[in-house]
């Protein structure tokens, strides 16, 4: 009967992939590794840095295991490893995961120099005054009037959105994106409940209904990825 392979490598547009057996003792996937690098010693001519993405499957492994795997596969000559990836989560990552799904809710008035942030999805009943600013890593519903700052997805969700009742910010910033204001807004042109989101890199402010249409799964809120 074959063995099956615990290790394969496999070569990719950006470098090597290495797939780690899930199944088997660390130990015994670790020696074989060790052979496999050894075997693949053609690969370790090459003059220039190869980028290797480790992928570990259902296995799970702690900061020194990694490490070890690291310096295991950087101990051949030209190999780097970029990423270390894995289906499994530390109870760490999964709490921060929850915190960034999280629609945080507030009532609250934003006054001049008060700054709120949330790691997900805002929704504030509420202002925000000139001066005052609301943060979110995913969206920001504002029931009430936006007259300073909004900055959504500040993580780099730039699908996020900026909603208020009231849009009159000074600024609107979406992932790395700036909107500044005009010098002054026109009360004839006046709207009430208006969105703003990114399409083709720039900020565009429109009226709430369009959402359905440029964010049509907005209902399944995506917090802060």
């Amino acid at each position: 009967m074959k063995k099956k392979q615990l290790v394969t490598i496999k070569g990719t547009k950006s470098g090597l992939s290495l797939h780690l057996n899930d199944n088997c003792s660390y130990d015994e996937l670790k020696k074989e590794l060790q052979s496999k690098l050894n075997e693949s010693s053609n690969m370790h001519e090459e003059k220039q840095d190869i980028h290797v993405n480790v992928e570990l499957g259902n296995r799970y492994v702690t900061d020194d295991q990694k490490q070890e795997l690291i310096e295991l596969i950087q101990t051949k000559r030209n190999l780097s490893v970029h990423a270390i990836k894995s289906n499994i989560i530390t109870r760490k990552e999964a709490e921060e995961w929850v915190k960034e799904k999280e629609i945080v809710s507030v009532t609250s008035i934003i006054r001049s120099g008060q700054i709120l942030e949330v790691p997900g999805d805002l929704l504030l009943i509420g202002d925000v005054n000139p001066g005052g600013k609301v943060i979110a890593g995913g969206n920001i519903f504002i029931m009430g009037k936006l007259k300073g700052i909004a900055h959504a997805g500040f993580n780099g969700n730039d699908r996020a959105i900026v909603a208020a009742s009231v849009m009159r910010p000074t600024q609107l910033r979406i992932s790395s994106l700036i909107n500044r204001a005009p010098d002054q807004y026109p009360d004839a042109e006046k709207r009430e409940m208006e969105c703003a989101y990114v399409d083709n890199s720039v900020i565009m402010i429109d009226r709430l209904q369009v959402l359905a249409q440029v964010r049509p799964n907005l209902t399944n809120l995506e917090g802060g990825h």
